[in-house]
């Protein structure tokens, strides 16, 4: 069998550092470790890329968050998952970013009343499930891949589908437990509803702008809201 010559992801080499950490320090099973703050700086990493490692290692039982108290070691033995090793929310959010801004463009110029009708319905959907988050992760799918249909470009159209997809795994979850809500699921409304807009103007610039805004706010609400700190 061949060895997998890839590195590991950022996320899980702060998650390996966290850990020497914890034994470095002498910290031991269900007590507390430093403040976010304080473990990005001794770490040397950023507030973001620390938060994915924290939410993977939540998600094997290594580290529990309590809310409103710290992040705790974990007293049971860890799980190994494989699956875990994938591409991190924060490097998603970055590449739909990206792909989809150019999307939403096309989406503009080939902009038709069909396509308009289709977003209104996403919109309505979504604007009735903001306070059922799973629910909502999908009806936010639709509205994206909505978009992408727009095109007429069936490449795009799975493309898209297969990146949203990502939305379903273990950390990305995780993400959404602990920061996503009514709150943001209206928020993210309205900024499907200006990505709407320009569609239905065919205004390829205002279309680009208005997602590559909403992405950039996605993942804006993942890494600076609260993770666990009072």
């Amino acid at each position: 069998m061949l060895n997998d010559a890839r590195p590991r992801r950022l996320y899980r080499q702060v998650a390996d550092q966290i850990l020497e950490l914890a034994t470095a320090q002498g910290i031991g099973p269900g007590a507390r470790l430093p403040s976010e703050r304080d473990l990005a700086e001794q770490l040397g990493v950023s507030r973001p890329s620390l938060r994915e490692a924290l939410i993977a290692l939540e998600v094997e039982g290594r580290v529990e968050i309590r809310m409103g108290s710290g992040v705790y070691l974990g007293a049971r033995p860890p799980e190994t998952r494989a699956d875990l090793d994938g591409e991190g929310p924060l490097e998603i959010l970055q590449a739909r970013c990206i792909i989809e801004s150019a999307i939403a463009e096309e989406a503009a110029r080939q902009s038709t009343p069909l396509l308009v009708t289709r977003l209104d319905q996403c919109l309505t959907d979504l604007g009735a499930a903001v306070h059922d988050t799973p629910l909502a992760i999908r009806l936010d799918g639709d509205f994206h891949i909505a978009v992408a249909s727009g095109t007429g470009n069936a490449v795009l159209g799975n493309l898209t589908e297969n990146i949203y997809a990502q939305r379903l795994s273990p950390i990305f979850a995780q993400f959404s437990t602990h920061f996503e809500g009514p709150r943001t699921w209206r928020l993210a409304l309205a900024e499907h509803g200006a990505i709407r807009d320009a569609i239905a103007d065919a205004d390829p610039a205002a279309a680009r702008e208005a997602m590559r805004h909403h992405l950039t706010e996605s993942q804006r609400r993942f890494t600076e809201g609260r993770l666990f700190e009072r």
